[in-house]
Protein backbone atom coordinates (compact mmCIF):
# COMPACT_ATOMS: atom_id res chain seq x y z
CA UNK A 1 0.00 0.00 0.00
CA UNK A 2 1.39 3.40 -1.00
CA UNK A 3 0.96 5.88 1.79
CA UNK A 4 0.38 9.55 0.93
CA UNK A 5 2.86 12.10 2.19
CA UNK A 6 1.53 14.19 5.04
CA UNK A 7 4.55 16.52 5.17
CA UNK A 8 2.57 19.74 4.60
CA UNK A 9 0.00 19.13 7.38
CA UNK A 10 2.81 17.79 9.59
CA UNK A 11 4.83 20.99 9.19
CA UNK A 12 1.75 23.17 9.60
CA UNK A 13 0.97 21.41 12.88
CA UNK A 14 4.56 21.49 14.17
CA UNK A 15 5.54 24.96 13.01
CA UNK A 16 2.20 26.70 13.23
CA UNK A 17 1.30 29.38 10.71
CA UNK A 18 1.28 33.12 11.31
CA UNK A 19 0.76 35.49 8.42
CA UNK A 20 2.34 38.40 10.33
CA UNK A 21 6.02 38.44 11.35
CA UNK A 22 6.92 37.19 14.84
CA UNK A 23 10.04 36.24 16.79
CA UNK A 24 10.49 32.47 17.00
CA UNK A 25 11.68 30.53 20.04
CA UNK A 26 15.34 31.00 19.05
CA UNK A 27 14.99 34.75 18.48
CA UNK A 28 14.71 34.83 14.67
CA UNK A 29 12.21 37.06 12.86
CA UNK A 30 9.86 34.57 11.23
CA UNK A 31 6.64 34.53 9.22
CA UNK A 32 4.32 31.93 7.73
CA UNK A 33 5.07 28.30 8.53
CA UNK A 34 8.43 28.83 10.21
CA UNK A 35 10.07 30.92 7.47
CA UNK A 36 13.07 32.78 8.89
CA UNK A 37 13.13 36.26 7.40
CA UNK A 38 16.02 37.84 9.25
CA UNK A 39 19.01 37.30 11.50
CA UNK A 40 18.72 36.21 15.11
CA UNK A 41 18.04 39.19 17.37
CA UNK A 42 16.87 41.50 14.59
CA UNK A 43 14.05 43.77 15.78
CA UNK A 44 10.59 42.85 14.58
CA UNK A 45 9.94 46.48 13.59
CA UNK A 46 12.22 45.83 10.57
CA UNK A 47 9.58 43.46 9.18
CA UNK A 48 6.30 45.30 8.74
CA UNK A 49 4.34 43.23 6.26
CA UNK A 50 1.87 40.40 6.22
CA UNK A 51 1.67 37.54 3.75
CA UNK A 52 -1.47 35.94 2.35
CA UNK A 53 -2.41 32.33 3.01
CA UNK A 54 -1.86 31.50 -0.67
CA UNK A 55 1.63 33.02 -0.53
CA UNK A 56 2.33 31.04 2.63
CA UNK A 57 1.11 27.80 1.01
CA UNK A 58 3.24 28.35 -2.10
CA UNK A 59 6.31 29.27 -0.06
CA UNK A 60 5.89 26.20 2.15
CA UNK A 61 5.55 23.86 -0.84
CA UNK A 62 8.61 25.44 -2.45
CA UNK A 63 10.68 25.01 0.72
CA UNK A 64 9.54 21.39 1.11
CA UNK A 65 10.45 20.68 -2.53
CA UNK A 66 13.86 22.30 -2.04
CA UNK A 67 14.46 20.37 1.18
CA UNK A 68 13.58 17.01 -0.37
CA UNK A 69 15.78 17.75 -3.40
CA UNK A 70 18.71 18.65 -1.15
CA UNK A 71 18.09 15.49 0.90
CA UNK A 72 18.23 13.40 -2.29
CA UNK A 73 21.65 14.90 -3.06
CA UNK A 74 23.07 14.06 0.38
CA UNK A 75 24.66 10.63 0.10
CA UNK A 76 24.04 9.73 3.76
CA UNK A 77 20.38 10.72 3.65
CA UNK A 78 19.56 9.47 0.14
CA UNK A 79 20.87 6.02 1.10
CA UNK A 80 18.53 6.01 4.11
CA UNK A 81 15.28 7.08 2.40
CA UNK A 82 14.59 3.70 0.73
CA UNK A 83 14.55 2.05 4.18
CA UNK A 84 11.65 4.28 5.29
CA UNK A 85 7.94 4.13 4.64
CA UNK A 86 6.23 7.44 3.80
CA UNK A 87 5.56 8.46 7.42
CA UNK A 88 9.22 7.95 8.33
CA UNK A 89 10.32 9.85 5.21
CA UNK A 90 8.06 12.72 6.25
CA UNK A 91 9.69 12.74 9.70
CA UNK A 92 13.15 12.98 8.13
CA UNK A 93 11.90 15.80 5.88
CA UNK A 94 10.43 17.61 8.88
CA UNK A 95 13.73 17.32 10.72
CA UNK A 96 15.62 18.64 7.68
CA UNK A 97 13.11 21.47 7.32
CA UNK A 98 13.63 22.45 10.95
CA UNK A 99 17.42 22.11 11.25
CA UNK A 100 18.60 21.98 7.67
CA UNK A 101 19.75 18.99 5.65
CA UNK A 102 23.26 19.31 7.11
CA UNK A 103 21.76 19.16 10.60
CA UNK A 104 19.84 16.00 9.72
CA UNK A 105 22.96 14.48 8.13
CA UNK A 106 24.70 14.95 11.49
CA UNK A 107 22.42 12.29 13.01
CA UNK A 108 24.86 9.54 11.96
CA UNK A 109 23.75 6.99 14.55
CA UNK A 110 20.08 7.51 13.73
CA UNK A 111 20.69 7.16 9.99
CA UNK A 112 22.78 4.01 10.55
CA UNK A 113 20.03 2.53 12.71
CA UNK A 114 17.44 3.22 9.99
CA UNK A 115 19.70 1.59 7.41
CA UNK A 116 19.79 -1.52 9.64
CA UNK A 117 16.01 -1.42 9.98
CA UNK A 118 16.33 -0.80 13.72
CA UNK A 119 13.70 1.88 14.18
CA UNK A 120 13.69 1.53 17.98
CA UNK A 121 17.37 2.52 18.01
CA UNK A 122 16.71 5.29 15.47
CA UNK A 123 14.03 6.74 17.76
CA UNK A 124 16.39 6.53 20.75
CA UNK A 125 19.10 8.34 18.80
CA UNK A 126 16.63 11.09 17.90
CA UNK A 127 15.85 11.61 21.58
CA UNK A 128 19.53 11.56 22.56
CA UNK A 129 20.31 14.87 20.86
CA UNK A 130 20.56 18.60 21.34
CA UNK A 131 17.59 18.89 18.95
CA UNK A 132 15.45 16.86 21.37
CA UNK A 133 16.48 19.14 24.23
CA UNK A 134 15.58 22.24 22.19
CA UNK A 135 12.21 20.96 20.93
CA UNK A 136 11.35 18.06 23.26
CA UNK A 137 7.66 17.67 22.40
CA UNK A 138 8.28 17.67 18.66
CA UNK A 139 11.17 15.24 19.11
CA UNK A 140 8.97 12.88 21.16
CA UNK A 141 6.27 12.89 18.47
CA UNK A 142 8.78 12.43 15.65
CA UNK A 143 10.55 9.60 17.48
CA UNK A 144 7.22 7.86 18.09
CA UNK A 145 6.43 7.97 14.35
CA UNK A 146 9.94 6.78 13.49
CA UNK A 147 9.54 3.87 15.89
CA UNK A 148 6.04 2.82 14.80
CA UNK A 149 6.10 3.87 11.15
CA UNK A 150 2.65 5.39 11.60
CA UNK A 151 1.05 8.71 12.47
CA UNK A 152 -1.82 6.91 14.22
CA UNK A 153 -2.33 8.09 17.77
CA UNK A 154 0.42 10.71 17.42
CA UNK A 155 -0.81 13.19 14.78
CA UNK A 156 -4.28 13.82 13.47
CA UNK A 157 -4.44 15.25 9.97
Amino acid sequence: MNQKSEIIPLLEQEEGTKLSPYIDSLGYPTVGTGFKIGPQGAPLRNYVFDITQSTCDAWLQSLVDSTTLTMSRSSDISATIPHCNQARQDILTSMAYQMGVEGLAGFHNMLNAINRGDFDAAASEMLNSTWAKQTPERAQRHAAVMKSGSYEGIYSF
